[in-house]
């Protein structure tokens, strides 16, 4: 079914990008029919259809009949004025998949023809190497046809989780922002290693492979991961050390607070619409 798709992303920033390049390195959709749209970035469009030998076109060139897909991967700011283009050349069997964070469905349902499908997407940045945790939430309209076609395009960036609408904001905390926090998290690892003497070079793949196979092993354990610490850390040995020093500094509260933050700005700005 998904080989029979055309794609059009609307926008064409880090998000549109990633989940472009999650699609095609599966080869479940030929690359002829994945386009990509914005509307002034013409340098931007030729760089993305180069690398990934798909379509880029101007708003102008998009044939409508053609299309069975839109995915509106622009910043919220533009959702309105997207939209309000949208509205008048849509058909009934295309399929609206919003990326932007903190829009509710309902809002952008509001400015479609009655009945259109829409689905709400939460994906993450590794979408790119087809590793996401990929929320979906269908809108009022989104048969269950229209979700395993969105299940199966989906399933291209990673795994995907359908989730209530309110609980999206919490999801976007989590895994939405996550692999920021991560990368943080090395990036301090790296500046220890370097004040210590090793190469940051070095330290960055010791601390990326030290993360992916503890989540791994998460994944395959059935203990929580409290449980899973516990086995690591031994009584007055090295590890306990380091986390009395991350428990002194605030480590667990300023997770804890890093998504609480992050679903609360998307609950401020869901507030807009």
């Amino acid at each position: 079914m998904l080989n029979k798709q055309t794609v059009v992303f609307l926008g064409a920033g880090s998000m549109a990008e990633a989940m472009i390049a999650g699609i095609v390195n599966t080869g479940k959709i030929p690359s002829k029919q994945i386009l990509v749209s914005n509307r002034r970035n013409q340098k931007r469009l030729r760089e993305l259809q180069n690398t990934y030998d798909i379509k880029g076109i101007s708003r102008e060139e998009l044939t409508f009949e053609h299309i069975d897909i839109f995915i509106l991967a622009m910043k919220p700011k533009d959702i309105e004025s997207s939209l309000q283009y949208l509205s008048n050349k849509l058909k009934p069997n295309h399929i609206i998949l919003s990326v932007a964070a903190g829009i509710p469905t309902n809002s952008i349902e509001r400015y479609l023809p009655q009945g259109q499908p829409v689905v709400r997407v939460m994906p993450n940045t590794s979408s790119m190497i087809g590793e996401s945790a990929t929320a979906i939430c269908p809108g009022k309209h989104a048969t269950k046809k229209v979700m395993t076609i969105v299940r199966e395009l989906l399933s291209c960036l990673g795994t995907v989780y359908q989730i209530d609408e309110d609980k999206m904001d919490i999801f976007t905390g989590i895994a939405g922002s996550g692999p920021a926090y991560f990368y943080y998290l090395i990036e301090h690892m790296e500046k220890a290693g370097k004040e210590c003497g090793l190469d940051t070079a070095i330290v960055k793949q010791i601390s990326a492979q030290t993360i992916l196979g503890a989540a791994k092993m998460m994944i395959q354990e059935t203990d929580t991961p409290a449980e899973l610490r516990e086995k690591v850390t031994s009584p007055n040995g090295t590890t306990a050390a380091g986390l009395e020093a991350l428990e002194k500094h605030g480590g667990g509260r300023a997770i804890m607070q890093a998504v609480k933050e992050a679903a609360k700005r998307s609950q401020e700005m869901n507030s807009h619409y």
